[in-house]
């Protein structure tokens, strides 16, 4: 898959699904600084992405401050070929001072055995 540079920063397509709805975010952060992926509460929603009281609560942190998340497990979640199924992500306000629709961190990243080849501006499995 094609990486996205805009302003500087890599940016990727990813879609979600969870319970049988699928939803595609096409403005998400590519970032190995990032420990976990998360996406913004307000499109969550969208495919029934919401809190619910058993759901795990905690404070993440990162250049831009710290904010509370709660963590959801969706069906499924791909960014082109590299793809998991019963993946846990993080959900929060995400308002950071610029448009974005989510940050794929190090958790998915290494699980897929993603390669990140900057010179071709391309993300791919391993095996590729």
């Amino acid at each position: 898959m094609k990486i996205r540079l805009q302003d500087g920063l890599p940016y990727v397509m990813v879609s979600i699904t969870h319970h049988s709805k699928q939803l595609t975010f096409k403005n998400v952060l590519l970032d190995t600084g990032s420990v976990g992926t998360i996406f913004p509460t307000d499109k969550a929603l969208a495919i029934g992405l919401q809190y619910e009281a058993d759901d795990t609560v905690h404070r993440i942190r990162g250049v831009g401050g710290a904010e509370f998340v709660f963590a959801k497990r969706v069906d499924h979640l791909s960014l082109g070929e590299l793809q998991i199924n019963d993946f846990e992500i993080e959900v929060g306000a995400m308002d950071y001072g610029f448009e974005i629709d989510g940050i794929v961190g190090m958790d998915f990243l290494t699980q897929v055995g993603a390669i990140i080849d900057l010179a071709k501006s391309e993300i791919y499995q391993a095996s590729h």
